[in-house]
């Protein structure tokens, strides 16, 4: 479906202002599936994203610092998410032996088991999307995306 078709337009739409409310619709329709996948399990998204950033650490500790410096999303509030994640005891989070100011986060087993259980239906979330181009074209896509981007 068109963009202008979905805002109702019926002016036509300047190429720059269609192009970001693509990007922006595309994200948000991504973003409604996902949190879909997400919520029987009481997770947000970005809390997924910091578990998948603790899951990368395989086994050892990280600071707050690291997690926040991987996020998706940098305006994400790092510690209220490590917060949620310790009450639902899918993280620890410890001092730091060496930096008493530092706090180590580390993934628990039953967070480990979440993101198994999670695996597959986040792969097929993204071949969802990803179903109706190529390889070649998600290459393409891919580099316009990053191209658009960059500040």
């Amino acid at each position: 479906m068109k963009i202008e078709d979905i805002i109702r337009s019926k002016n036509p739409v300047a190429i720059e202002k269609k192009t970001l409310l693509n990007v922006l619709y595309s994200q948000i329709v991504i973003a409604e599936k996902f949190n879909e996948i997400l919520k029987p399990f009481d997770v947000s998204a970005e809390q997924f994203n910091v578990l998948r950033i603790l899951r990368g650490q395989n086994g050892k500790p990280t600071n707050m610092f690291t997690i926040q410096e991987r996020m998706i999303a940098k305006t994400s509030n790092t510690t209220r998410l490590v917060d949620k994640l310790l009450l639902k005891q899918l993280v620890t989070r410890e001092i730091c032996p060496e930096n008493r100011r530092k706090m180590e986060v580390a993934i628990t087993q039953k967070g480990l088991d979440l993101l198994v259980t999670l695996d597959p239906l986040i792969i097929e979330h993204e071949q969802f999307f990803a179903k109706n181009l190529s390889d070649s074209e998600l290459i393409i896509l891919n580099e316009l995306l990053e191209k658009f981007r960059k500040l």
